[in-house]
């Protein structure tokens, strides 16, 4: 007895003709990591203060501020991490080779109202310098500017100060690789889609490709979360930016205080701060946008007792906005940098080898208690190969542990190539 299908070619082609729409959304708006390497952290500087020198001496004096590495294993101890002496170990290399993965040099609020003058000074001098240190090979991975906004007080000023800055970076030779731009205190749509204009104009003047420039939002005001007709512009600017946003930032202060939150209570933690991120984090969700957690305002100076608060603070905050699915915050002063990366490696290491042996149940199909699907499967290599990135695990610990190459590691992270066991890893 043949088996009737209901459901024929003339049924297909109808099914496909009412989804392609769907399919043109889902592949154009929701492509997914693209697999560039995302920072754990921006550090902020005033723009006048950059030199080609400064991430070397930030490292020295994040690692002159904890002790050195018996200071680090100390610290580390204190805080209550597992295998002081390792994440010391680690964390001292960073410090040493890569100490500030991305740098904003700020010509918004770290920077100030100055004269027309001053500041086209200093868009140029910061261009220079950040082109010598591109030259040199001390530039962290990125690096750009944070102008000032496009409300309609500073957007003259925050246009002459792009415009500068390209231009000059243009003349000094090729763009920086890690090049970016950030747009901050964005209230709309319509600045996002300012923006867009501006990089196209941009590109179109200096002969640049078509897409070079990206550009990160920053979340700063409470019309991003909700606008005045209900809606929420963070998700929608995201494509209203034709690929060029490549970050939502979550802005802690500014947005606090626009809520009327008192100046005691604003915090990275505070439950409003939490709400926003959350709708962010819905928002960039399968865009290939990355979603950066802000900072805090207390620092690691002063007394020993007074450091050693701090750097809790600091430790604490940064491991809550891991534990969230947030990879990213900023740094204000170099000595959180011993707390960004000794939290952020303990992270990593201390939830690794179930991570890894979870990941290798998977991929070579040894039966266990735990049965992970393919989604699961792809949250546990990324889990592993963000670590990778950021210095907190080895290729050589992920091949021993999952018993998979870093190239396996890697498709099954993106999702680019159906895995099959590897039997000789």
């Amino acid at each position: 007895m043949s088996t009737r299908h209901a459901l024929d070619a003339a049924a297909l082609a109808e099914v496909e003709s009412r989804l392609a729409a769907t399919d043109e959304l889902l592949a154009n708006s929701y492509p997914g990591d693209d697999g560039r390497r995302q920072p754990i952290h921006t550090a902020y500087v005033p723009a006048d203060r950059f030199a080609p020198e400064l991430p070397a001496q930030w490292g020295a004096d994040a690692l002159n501020a904890a002790g050195g590495f018996a200071g680090l294993a100390a610290l580390a101890q204190k805080l209550g991490l597992e295998d002081p002496a390792a994440l010391a170990e680690l964390v001292a290399a960073k410090l040493n080779s890569e100490p500030i993965e991305d740098l904003r040099l700020d010509f918004e609020d770290g920077f100030g109202v100055r004269s027309d003058a001053e500041e086209d000074a200093a868009v140029v001098e910061a261009a220079r310098q950040v082109a010598q240190a591109v030259a040199d090979g001390v530039a962290p991975p990125f690096i750009g500017i944070r102008f000032k906004c496009f409300e309609a007080p500073t957007r003259a000023r925050a246009l002459r100060t792009l415009d500068l800055f390209i231009s000059e970076l243009v003349a000094q030779g090729p763009l920086p690789e890690g090049l970016v731009l950030t747009l901050p205190k964005v209230t709309t749509i319509d600045q996002v889609e300012a923006m867009v204009y501006v990089c196209e104009k941009l590109e179109e003047v200096h002969g640049l490709p078509a897409g070079r420039l990206r550009f990160e939002v920053q979340m700063e005001t409470p019309q991003l979360i909700l606008s005045h007709e209900g809606t929420v512009p963070s998700a929608a600017l995201i494509h209203a930016g034709k690929g060029r946003v490549s970050s939502l930032h979550y802005g802690t202060y500014d947005y606090s205080a626009s809520l009327g939150i008192a100046a005691a209570y604003q915090s990275m933690e505070h439950p409003a701060a939490d709400y926003a991120k959350n709708v962010m984090q819905v928002a960039v969700a399968g865009t290939g946008v990355h979603l950066s957690d802000g900072s805090t305002n207390i620092l690691p100076l002063g007394d020993a007792e007074a450091m050693e608060s701090a750097w809790a603070l600091h430790a604490r905050l940064v491991r809550r906005h891991l534990e969230r699915g947030i990879y990213q915050g900023w740094d204000l002063h170099q000595n959180q940098l011993a707390t960004r990366y000794l939290a952020t490696y303990a992270f990593y290491r201390e939830g690794f080898e179930a991570a890894a042996a979870r990941l290798r149940n998977y991929v070579h199909k040894v039966e266990s208690a735990i049965m992970d699907e393919p989604a699961t499967a792809k949250a546990l290599a990324n889990f592993i190969r963000r670590g990778m990135i950021c210095g907190a695990l080895t290729a050589e610990e992920i091949t021993a542990k999952a018993e998979i190459s870093v190239t396996t590691l890697e498709s099954i992270a993106l999702a680019r190539a159906t895995q099959t066991e590897e039997s000789n890893a």
